[in-house]
């Protein structure tokens, strides 16, 4: 992933090579004040964090068949995901998803699904060798329009599904262009190239390795699919906020504002807003969406958003500049 914020940097930390991560499911509820670590093998913890006694914890995965550690995910924690003893608690089945909401303002399940979307001249500012940056001007539909990062496949850690070592370690180096590309119609290249200018740097081959190998379909329909879902984006009134606000300062609640008025009341909620800088300086860079239901399918992003739960203790910047194109 390019420039992200540092919460959602954890996906692309690699499970320390002392530990092979076996997939796990379910909740893991703290019995003891353990230290949450980012590495076993080194005992680092950013942020000195520990569990809460009695609170429960997503549970990702195991160190081993026979674990010492598990793998939870401590919301507000950075990076988010941190190994504890297995000592530290009990381990009980995944919770029952709640039902789908009969409202927009329904609490809904567990996102599966994550929409990300760039505000390109922000990134750009921090980026500006890439090749997407050398060629964007005022005239460029990104300068404009948020800029596809990609759709995730939820909880943090479901990726590289099916990959094979060589080029798992090559993505997670930012080798690129030693990775294949897609299998890619010409029409769906072309769509893409709109939607995600970072094609220019192969940021369709990291997605696609990391990402839609989990997605359980092709690459065209991956790849349409969340093309498809930044155009609804792109055609609605939180694409018009943040084009009408260029050169200035828009809050997280105008931001919400947009998106109920875009897809729904309530949608706002679902969506995670990352700054770049600070104070004065301050400018939005990323958009995380949270999306549940018919994603692999052919539901409206609306209705995708609605479905999804709010996310809980997740950072939101408060307010941030709409950055303009340098060039």
């Amino acid at each position: 992933m390019r420039g992200l914020p540092v919460w959602f940097a954890s996906a692309l930390l690699t499970i320390t090579a002392a530990s092979a991560q076996i997939a796990a499911t379910g909740t893991l509820k703290a019995s003891k004040a353990c230290p949450a670590l980012q590495s076993i093998r080194s005992g680092t913890n950013p942020g000195d964090v520990q569990l809460e006694l009695g609170h429960s914890y997503p549970l990702l995965a195991k160190n081993k068949q026979n674990a010492t550690h598990y793998l939870v995910a401590v919301e507000g924690a950075s990076p988010r995901e941190r190994w504890v003893e297995v000592g530290c608690g009990d381990v009980g089945g995944a919770p029952t998803p709640t039902p789908a909401p009969s409202s927009a303002g329904g609490d809904g399940v567990e996102a599966t699904h994550v929409l990300a979307v760039s505000w390109e001249p922000a990134f750009c500012e921090e980026k500006g060798e890439k090749a997407e940056c050398q060629r964007e001007t005022e005239q460029s539909f990104e300068a404009t329009h948020f800029s596809l990062h990609g759709l995730w496949p939820q909880p943090l850690g479901n990726y590289y599904c099916g990959v094979d070592r060589g080029l798992k370690d090559a993505d997670k180096r930012n080798h690129w262009g030693d990775l294949p590309e897609p299998d890619l119609n010409a029409a769906t290249r072309d769509r893409l190239a709109i939607a995600m200018p970072g094609m220019l740097s192969g940021l369709e081959r990291h997605e696609w390795i990391k990402h839609g190998t989990c997605f359980g379909a092709d690459a065209n329909t991956y790849f349409n699919r969340e093309a498809e879902l930044a155009e609804q984006l792109n055609a609605s009134a939180a694409r018009e906020l943040f084009a009408g606000k260029i050169g200035q300062s828009v809050s997280l609640a105008d931001i919400r504002g947009a998106f109920d008025t875009a897809f729904g009341a309530g949608a706002g909620a679902r969506v995670v807003v990352h700054c770049q800088g600070s104070g004065a300086e301050r400018e939005i860079s990323e958009l995380i969406i949270y999306l549940a239901g018919g994603v692999n399918g052919s539901a409206p992003l609306a209705d995708l958003i609605r479905a999804a739960a709010p996310p809980t203790n997740e950072p939101n910047c408060p307010s941030g500049v709409v950055a303009a194109t340098a060039r």
